[in-house]
């Protein structure tokens, strides 16, 4: 059966000029610093992706101007599926700019429904990032840093473990403030925790199939390499 879906999200982005928004939705070191994994972008052709797992796709940019329009991907597997990305930039009065995103694509098979909660939250979380670098980092190129963390047998519980160790009394909600380098939740849901610090934005997903993925952008030498968040993501599983 599969499903089709889009989702809009849409921001205005006070002292954030066009060209800022451009670097990071259009360069290798602007995507590394908000998306996921290490990016290279060739200009008006395609933009590349090396993840985890293997996971190293291709997007080919159908939508190219600079500082206005950018969109990629919607190439369509055997089956159907496609995941697509357009990215429409506009300057406003008093130094603000919009941004606004367009995710769409399709699923194919019947058992669509797990994938497309996941694809939401995490979704969800990179638009949020995405607004947060903006905001708070814009200019600033992060070194990206993907840890696949244990399986998980109990996602609340794991979470709650998360809570605690940031020194919370239950699971992070956004808003919170944190023991991790002082930092703050910027964004939380039930399958994602993302916490901005002076110098980072750390990130925890519920990856499928079912194990804690760590998705963080280093702007400054913290002494945490994938070794050490590793052994910290796994004292809570």
């Amino acid at each position: 059966m599969g499903h089709a879906f889009e989702g809009v999200n849409e921001v205005e982005l006070a002292g954030v000029t066009p060209e800022q928004v451009w670097e990071a939705i259009a360069t290798g070191p602007g995507l590394d610093s908000w998306f996921m994994g290490a990016n290279e972008v060739d200009p008006g052709a395609a933009v590349r992706q090396v993840c985890f797992g293997g996971y190293e796709p291709t997007h080919r940019i159908t939508a190219w101007e600079p500082g206005r329009h950018l969109a990629y991907g919607g190439d369509k597997a055997p089956d159907g599926r496609f995941v697509a990305y357009e990215f429409l930039v506009e300057a406003r009065d008093q130094g603000s700019t919009v941004l606004r995103m367009v995710a769409s694509g399709f699923l194919p098979g019947d058992d669509w429904e797990d994938e497309f909660e996941a694809m939401t939250a995490g979704g969800e979380m990179f638009w949020q990032t995405l607004v947060t670098y903006l905001r708070h980092f814009a200019g600033r190129a992060a070194r990206p840093l993907t840890v696949v963390g244990p399986p998980i047998a109990d996602w609340p519980a794991v979470w709650v473990a998360l809570g605690r160790e940031l020194g919370l009394d239950g699971a992070p909600r956004t808003g919170d403030r944190v023991d991790l380098d002082g930092g703050v939740v910027y964004f939380a849901n039930a399958q994602t925790v993302g916490i901005r610090t002076e110098h980072a934005m750390y990130r925890f997903f519920q990856g499928l199939p079912g194990a804690l993925i760590a998705m963080h952008h280093v702007f400054a030498d913290d002494h945490r390499d994938e070794r050490t968040w590793s052994v910290w993501m796994g004292d809570l599983a």
